[in-house]
């Protein structure tokens, strides 16, 4: 603080806009969330001084914070930088797609995989989808318009949604990843074990985002209810024998219900090393099966 903050004038931080409303609002501004315009515009300057970042793109509410950070750099190194803002990305009721908003979709496919981001355009609601069609694929006004007129005479065929899905993820991840967007649309809504199948684990992965994962050694003998116990489904053995004769395990889609049924190779593990268990209607876990190389 004492070696670089010299270079911020108070002055210049308090006019903000968004500072100004803040302060002058019921709920005040915490000093942390004052501060985070001094940490952006560092951010900026460690950027320009290792990589030579003269350019920051951002949305328009960010506009305050990067003028600090041109302020800064412009003091500390006697060099110009330039931010360039964008009108923010919002719904038709008016809220936020971003991050901050808890509705982020991400480029890397590690963040968001090509069937996530599939499913989220999708899934985007009639009144913003002409927005989203003009905003993010590069086809013709014209061409919107034609679709726009054939998806309000059959809404119900999300003609419009699932073009929006398609151009984007092709723009994104490439004629691979829009076909991994699309077995595992495939998969996910035949619900069949020819369909998982076709699925790598990675993309068994992103089917089910979130759902616990365990690595076993497939050993001879291995019974579904060992299985569910490894998988740690269950706390109890009894709990795991009663659902599984109750018709409530699932695997690779196919119900068993004998829980010392023994699970063979090429049966219940799929092409992709893997094994997908559903206990009751919506509790999924997978299972990476680890090679024997001893």
């Amino acid at each position: 603080m004492a070696k670089e903050a010299r270079h911020d004038r108070m002055g210049d931080l308090l006019s903000r806009t968004n500072v100004k409303s803040r302060i002058e609002s019921p709920e005040g501004l915490s000093l942390n969330e004052f501060s985070y315009q001094l940490f952006q515009a560092y951010d900026w300057y460690h950027l320009f001084q290792t990589y030579g970042c003269a350019v920051q793109l951002g949305g328009n509410d960010q506009t305050g914070n990067m003028q600090s950070g041109h302020d800064f750099i412009k003091r500390a190194t006697g060099k110009s930088v330039f931010g360039l803002t964008v009108p923010l990305v919002k719904s038709s009721t008016g809220d936020k797609l971003g991050k901050s908003a808890g509705n982020a979709v991400w480029l890397s496919a590690a963040k968001t995989s090509p069937f996530e981001l599939f499913q989220f355009l999708r899934n985007t609601p009639d009144a913003d989808v002409e927005q989203m069609l003009t905003l993010f694929t590069f086809d013709p006004m014209k061409e919107i318009a034609d679709l726009m007129k054939r998806h309000k005479a059959q809404p119900e065929l999300y003609q419009a949604q699932m073009h929006l899905a398609q151009q984007v993820v092709l723009l994104i991840h490439g004629e691979a990843g829009l076909e991994s967007a699309r077995r595992c649309t495939a998969a996910l809504f035949q619900s069949s074990a020819e369909a998982l199948a076709g699925l790598s684990a990675d993309e068994l992965q992103s089917l089910y985002r979130g759902m616990p994962t365990t690595e076993l050694l497939l050993e001879p003998g291995l019974t579904l209810l060992d299985l569910v116990m490894k998988a740690k489904c269950f706390p109890r053995r009894e709990d795991a024998e009663r659902v599984i004769q109750q018709g409530g395990v699932s695997i690779n889609h196919r119900r068993i219900q004998q829980a010392n049924y023994v699970l063979v190779y090429g049966e219940h593990v799929l092409p992709s090393d893997a094994t997908l268990i559903r206990v009751g209607k919506k509790n999924f876990y997978l299972v990476r099966w680890k090679k024997d190389i001893s």
